[in-house]
């Protein structure tokens, strides 16, 4: 870019010139004089949901890596056979081998050497088949998967989740790392479609079973002596293995070639850099039984070398060890490891520390910690002969509490205008920040944490904590209705409801029923939930609930309304009405008014339906329900546009969506983007059409793949070449 101004002397002339590979970018001021402040404002974000990154899942691979480049070599051996047959078969290649011994850091490994070949992305799943009774279901994984691809909506049925992800990853290269695996039959749903595509599974199992889907396998043995001591250098520093050669390689021959053992020998020993290695040796010396004692899986070799890891902790951070081993969740960040303890976060914090610099933890991602499977166990035995302070039942419970404390939070935030039920905490969170200041972050807060939350509300379940377990489910209310996780709705639900019948919760019953009614009507199975409404409509009958009873209607009309069947709908919703009248709910009647004003508009009636949206509206603002009152605005809108008001019309839906936006609710994003592309065709404007049509494909594939799918047809069908 060249430009002139005049500066300096008078009538000499500058030039300010950006020559060769120099660029500018963002905003740029130039000038000759300046008066006052100059004021850059960035631009508007465009309207729907970020570009989905590609997913780099892999885990992170320690930076002390040895050898393994025979092992290596024989795995691009294999990709490089099935990319030159170009069959269109998915290479599958199963490494087993002992527990510690390197699997998942060698398969994390080669694949991330390999990562240009897969552009679709690396997906990694932690299948927890250590134990048959923990292992992963493929339902809980395809979940993952499906969102890691871009679906924030993902089917509850298990056949129809292995179909989204067939047709997600058929047009994809990816790598999948499916790791710690239990059997032939957990992986198969799991196999991506997409030619040119890996998966790699790890197992201390053989999984022979896998010979039917033609897989290659590759068994990882333990480290030879060189390198079990050039891992062991990488740790303490080549002068203290010089210096103690006899000892080095009694610690490595002691550690059984684990690479795992290894690690934690050499965490302890360059945490003590004046300790001899001897000391060490004679820490990790067998008993009477010898070698022979160490178990061919490694279990016992590992559990001496965590012994003597665990050791040499500090009082508080082996106290936090046991506790976390307490848990059920796959990771832990600072405020559930604090709530372990009953401590602050910053104590958490710096005793997070010093376990991942014992390799005792691992950090995942920016704010994750989690155990190796053995180590594990390992602090699990040591925390459940703890009975200080309450023992394992009141760390679970403590950080059970935490999380309904901090999802109640969120579920006031983010839905303020619902009738909220009782909590009851064993343990009330002392200290411990809500982690997000507004909507959005606890919208993000609650889609972060979302396999927690079902893992805890599963335990509260087989713990019998069954106020603990509806209580949860009810909390979890905006995670469901505002980001769509069908499979988690559902399920979540079910076992509220059961948990609130055991717990002989009336109230609770009812809410449970309707909580997973709305997610049956979500989904489109509109007699299931039918059924289920009615089964809240007869329990709030007979407690002569009049509230509940309206909610049970409501239901039933737009139910019917979704289903195409107004006629049946109208006298459900107007029963509603009258009854939330005369007993004073009148969030109540505008819900049930939006309802009739949707089916108003479906029939082409805008004038109608403007009306019924227009009084629901002010009846959300009265009640300060700022998402109904921008669900009516976007629908207001719509009338308008479809009455001729096309300006006022296109002012209403923009609004709501700049609501809609600032809160990351993506549904009601794409339902907006949907109604003002909708409106742009009709007036004729048809490149505008496209380009919000576009943005609301890009929400619903977040969302919800029938919408995805119905909108990509509309798409294909309006514009030449357009999406298929």
């Amino acid at each position: 870019m060249d430009g002139e101004t005049r500066g300096g002397a008078p009538h000499e002339t500058q030039r300010n010139s950006i020559e060769g590979q120099a660029r500018i970018s963002g905003a740029v001021v130039q000038a000759q004089q300046v008066h006052g402040g100059v004021h850059v404002y960035p631009p508007a974000p465009p309207p729907g949901p970020a570009p989905v990154p590609v997913p780099r899942q892999l885990p992170p691979v320690p930076g002390h890596f040895v050898n393994r480049r025979r092992e290596l070599a024989a795995l691009d051996a294999v990709l490089s056979r099935h990319m030159a047959q170009d069959a269109g078969a998915i290479p599958l290649i199963v490494v087993n081998g002992p527990a510690g011994v390197g699997k998942t850091t060698f398969a994390a490994r080669w694949l991330g050497g390999r990562a240009a070949d897969f552009p679709g992305g690396q997906l990694y799943a932690d299948l927890r088949g250590h134990t048959a009774e923990g292992a992963a279901a493929p339902g809980e994984v395809l979940g993952r998967f499906l969102r890691a691809l871009g679906a924030g909506s993902v089917p509850a049925d298990l056949a129809e989740q292995m179909s989204e992800w067939r047709s997600r990853s058929a047009e994809l290269k990816v790598a999948v790392l499916l790791d710690n695996a239990l059997s032939a039959a957990q992986i198969r749903p799991l196999l991506p479609a997409g030619p040119g595509s890996v998966a790699v599974v790890t197992s201390r199992r053989r999984l022979t079973g896998l010979n039917l889907d033609g897989a290659d396998f590759h068994r990882l043995e333990v480290f030879d002596a060189a390198d079990g001591v050039e891992l062991l250098r990488l740790g303490i520093g080549a002068d203290r293995v010089a210096g103690e050669p006899a000892a080095t390689r009694r610690v490595v021959d002691l550690c059984g070639g684990l690479p795992l053992a290894v690690r934690l020998a050499s965490a302890r020993l360059a945490s003590r850099p004046r300790q001899p290695v001897a000391a060490l040796a004679a820490a990790l010396a067998p008993d009477a039984d010898g070698l022979a004692a160490l178990d061919v899986e490694g279990e016992t070799t590992v559990s001496k070398a965590l012994d003597a890891s665990y050791s040499v902790l500090g009082q508080d951070a082996a106290l936090l060890y046991r506790r976390l081993g307490q848990l059920p969740l796959a990771t832990f960040d600072v405020p559930a490891a604090a709530a372990a303890c009953a401590r602050p976060p910053h104590w958490a914090d710096d005793r997070l520390d010093e376990l991942v610099e014992a390799n005792l933890l691992e950090m995942v991602g920016p704010e994750g910690f989690r155990f190796h499977d053995l180590v594990r166990v390992h602090a699990r035995t040591l925390g459940a002969a703890d009975t200080a302070d309450g023992g394992p039942g009141t760390t679970l419970r403590r950080v059970c509490d935490w999380y309904l404390h901090t999802t109640t939070a969120a579920e006031a935030r983010l839905t303020p205008a619902q009738l909220h039920l009782p909590r009851d905490y064993v343990h009330p969170p002392q200290g411990l920040p809500v982690p997000f200041a507004d909507d959005l972050g606890a919208t993000r807060w609650l889609d972060a944490h979302r396999l927690d939350l079902m893992t805890l509300l599963r335990t509260a379940a087989d713990r019998g904590w069954h106020a603990y377990a509806w209580q949860l489910a009810d909390a979890m209310w905006p995670l469901v209705l505002r980001l769509r996780h069908y499979d988690l709705w559902i399920e979540a639900y079910d076992i509220g409801l059961a948990a609130a019948r055991a717990d002989g919760h009336e109230r609770a019953v009812r809410q449970m029923l309707t909580s997973g009614a709305i997610g049956l009507n979500a989904m489109r199975r509109y007699d299931a939930a039918v059924a289920r409404y009615e089964d809240a409509r007869v329990a709030a009958r007979d407690a002569g609930d009049i509230r509940d009873e309206g909610q049970a209607l409501l239901g039933i009309g737009r139910s019917h309304r979704e289903a195409g069947r107004p006629a049946e709908a109208r006298p459900y919703l107007e029963q509603a009405i009258a009854l939330w009248e005369a007993c004073g709910y009148v969030r109540g009647t505008g819900l049930a008014r939006t309802v009739l004003g949707e089916a108003a508009l479906a029939a082409g009636e805008p004038v109608r339906a403007a009306a019924y949206f227009a009084r629901a509206r002010q009846t959300h603002l009265a009640v300060d329900d700022p998402h109904d009152a921008a669900r009516n605005l976007a629908f207001l809108g719509r009338a308008k546009a479809m009455g001729g008001e096309q300006a006022a019309g296109v002012a209403h839906m923009e609004e709501a969506l700049g609501v809609f936006t600032a809160s990351g609710a993506t549904h009601w994003q794409a339902r907006t983007l949907e109604m003002l592309g909708d409106s742009a065709y009709e007036r004729g404007d048809h490149p505008a059409a496209a380009e919000l049509h576009s943005q609301a494909l890009a929400c619903y594939e977040l969302t919800n793949p029938d919408d995805a799918n119905r909108l990509r047809q509309l798409l294909a069908t309006r514009t030449p070449g357009g999406p298929e």
